[in-house]
Formats: structure tokens, C-alpha cells, sequence
């Protein structure tokens, strides 16, 4: 049964402690916040209204005393039942000023002329008309400066509530997963078996599924990221399907790989491949180690340590986002600690122009890591 909605109010006030400590320590008067994991990680503002972009939304997260937030009127009711107090709307859409006098305002309040940090790191954007970020500059005296990561840094690393949320999510798309052998059938049209595996997900508590990607090809996929279409399940195929179950704001991304009939012999063998590939970098994940060393491990598997790929990256961060923070590349020497929610997902050429890939979420803990996904065993799964 999924836990309570959202968090008590100590896990916001821990997080934004959290920051204003890294924030005396880098001359920050305040940060502003403008995006929807930005907002919701501060204040629990948990709704779907994001997905219009007509209206900005803003949040200030000054160097002591609780967050400002600084929103459109349409959300007052919503942002009071959560712990901000300081709540400052506008009607909105309103051409003539979107909300950038009251947060002038409210930025001089509590920034004066100081710096005021905005995230300006990889996967940042500003949501914000530039032509009214222009108008924002023009109205304070701040300072407009990075946040030196501080954001990105403290989301990185999970709350064991957020842990056990992203855990539910996985559990969800788990029980979705078995079932697929017992509804799909030679002559299913991938698209129906896209509709029904968003049904089942929603049967099985998923709030919504932002994301569902996948494919069915002859002993293997040309891609992962293409619509479905209505061609049917042939004997020969290999099912892949590729999940985002959303539950209470926190995702779980990983895929199940199924063979129409019998698997040919490349076909068992490669997806016997991935999950050693995953296995072994699930065995040296840990504290200590850098998101590139579990490239390497997942790599001296799939290509004998020779690379390459067209997916770019054998994983990545996990949480709020579908995909967030650090990817499993050879450049990215970020350093795997405790609380970290993370994928594994590596893929193999089975034969020119097929490929597959197979994905798990796995937490890193003190010792080492655990799985959030349940870990799949080296024989593919059959339908029919």
C-alpha cells in the first residue's frame, strides 16, 4: 500500500537548512527558484497545472527564514495547505507584469543587493521569458549569479522517505511487469499492448505514466524511443518496454525485455549478457566510487572495455525526474554516496542494425547498493 502523501514538514525544513548552509558558504543572499522540481523539493507544491505554460511560477529561497513563494492566484489554495506561510499571487496571465513586480519586491525584501543564485548547471532552465528575466534584472539591484549546484547537489542525494517513495513507484511497474506474459499474444498490435500495459500500471496504483517507450522487432529493436504503431507481435520478436510509473512526484524508470515464442540463441545470449552487466556494476556500486567506473564495469562486459554505443550513457540519476544529475559515461567522475538512486542500464548490438537494453534502479547505501527494481534473472521471459 502506497505511504502517505508527501512529507512531514521537518523533511522541508531539513533541506532548506541544507542549503542556506551552502549558501553562507558561497555569499548567496538568496536563491530563486523557477521550475517545477525546484519548487515542489522546497515546498511539496505537487500538481499537474505545470504542464501549461502560460503562467511562471517563482520561489525564494532566502539565506535565513522560510521560503517566499511567489505564484499566479490559481495556486494560492494549493500552496497554503502545504508548510510555506509567505505566499504572494498575482492574477494570472496578466501581460502587462507576469509577476515580476512582486517578486522584485519580495527578492529587494530579503537579497537587498546581494547575489541571488539561480541553477545554471546541466539540465537548468529558467522558465521564464527572457524578455521578462531582462525586466526582473532591470527592477532589483541583486545580483544574478549561478547557485553553485547547490540544488542539483541536495537532490542528488535521497531522503530515505523520497527513497521509499521512488521504491513504491518501482513496486507498481514490478506488477505490471509479471503480468504482461498473461494479456500479450502473437498478432497484438504493439500499440494495444502499449495501452494495455499503461492500463495495468494504473490498476496497480500508478498515479499516471509520464513515460512508456519501447519496441517489438525480429530478434531485436532498431531504437527505443519511437511511437508505437499498430504492427502486430510476430513470432521471432523481442518485446521491450520501457517505464516512468509516477507515484506522489517520484519516478521509477527501468525496462523488461520478453521474446515472442522462443528466444533464437543471440537473443537469449545477449539479454544473458545484460543482466551480467548489470550485475557487475550493481556488485562495485558504493560510496567512493565514480559514475564513470560503473561505465567501465558495464562496459568490460558488453564490448571487452571498447565502448561505444548510440544510447550515449549506460545510466543515470533518478528521482523527481525521470532522469536527473549524473550519467554513467567515461567523463563523469562524480562520486557515488549514500542515498543516491541511480539506473543501470546497459545495452548490446545482437546483430547489425538490433540492438537491446535492459535497465534496473538500484539505491547506493553505506555498504554498497540495493535493488528498487526487482532484479531480473538472465533468461528472457517468454509470451506464448
Amino acid at each position: 500500500m502506497m505511504q502517505k502523501r508527501g512529507f512531514p514538514k521537518a523533511e522541508f525544513q531539513q533541506r532548506v537548512a541544507k542549503a542556506q548552509a551552502r549558501m553562507a558558504k558561497v555569499g548567496l543572499a538568496a536563491l530563486l527558484l523557477t521550475t517545477e522540481t525546484e519548487v515542489r523539493y522546497f515546498t511539496g507544491f505537487l500538481t499537474r497545472f505545470w504542464e501549461s505554460p502560460s503562467r511562471p511560477w517563482f520561489l525564494i529561497v532566502p539565506a535565513s527564514g522560510d521560503p517566499i513563494a511567489v505564484i499566479p492566484a490559481i495556486g494560492g489554495v494549493l500552496m497554503g495547505q502545504s508548510w510555506i506561510t509567505d505566499i504572494r499571487t498575482w492574477l494570472s496571465p496578466n501581460p502587462e507584469d507576469e509577476g515580476i513586480g512582486l517578486l522584485s519586491e519580495a527578492l529587494c525584501e530579503v537579497a537587498e543587493n546581494g547575489n541571488v543564485g539561480l541553477p545554471m548547471g546541466p539540465e537548468s532552465y529558467l522558465r521564464l521569458p527572457l524578455a521578462e528575466y531582462e525586466r526582473l534584472k532591470s527592477l532589483t539591484p541583486c545580483n544574478f549569479v549561478s547557485d553553485q549546484d547547490i540544488v542539483a547537489d541536495l537532490r542528488a542525494v535521497k531522503s530515505q522517505a523520497e527513497i521509499a517513495k521512488i521504491k513504491a513507484s518501482c513496486d507498481v511497474a514490478a506488477r505490471a511487469f509479471a503480468k504482461v506474459p498473461e494479456w500479450a499474444a502473437e498478432g497484438m498490435g504493439l500499440d494495444q499492448v502499449f495501452r494495455q500495459f499503461q492500463s495495468s500500471c494504473l490498476l496497480e496504483g500508478a498515479e499516471f505514466l509520464a513515460y512508456l517507450s519501447g519496441a517489438a522487432e525480429q530478434g531485436g529493436y532498431g531504437d527505443v524511443i519511437s511511437p508505437a504503431g499498430p504492427k502486430p507481435l510476430a513470432t521471432g520478436d523481442v518485446l521491450m518496454l520501457d517505464t516512468g510509473v509516477v507515484l506522489d512526484g517520484y519516478f521509477c524508470d527501468y525496462d523488461r525485455n520478453y521474446s515472442v515464442g522462443m528466444p533464437s540463441d543471440a537473443v537469449r545470449s545477449a539479454h544473458a549478457r545484460l543482466i551480467e552487466a548489470s550485475d557487475t556494476a550493481f556488485s562495485c556500486a558504493k560510496p567512493g566510487v565514480t559514475a564513470a567506473d560503473l561505465y567501465h564495469a558495464m562496459d568490460g562486459v558488453l564490448t571487452g572495455g571498447q565502448g561505444g554505443g548510440d544510447a550515449g550513457r549506460l545510466g543515470h540519476g533518478l528521482g523527481m525526474q525521470l532522469t536527473e544529475g549524473l550519467s554513467l559515461i567515461p567523463q563523469d567522475q562524480t562520486v557515488l554516496t549514500a542515498g543516491m538512486v541511480i539506473t543501470l542500464e546497459p545495452g548490446i548490438e545482437v546483430s547489425a542494425g538490433k540492438v537491446m537494453v535492459h535497465e534496473e534502479n538500484v539505491v547506493i547505501t553505506e555498504t554498497g547498493a540495493e535493488y528498487l527494481s526487482p532484479r531480473m534473472d538472465a533468461e528472457i521471459p517468454r509470451i506464448g
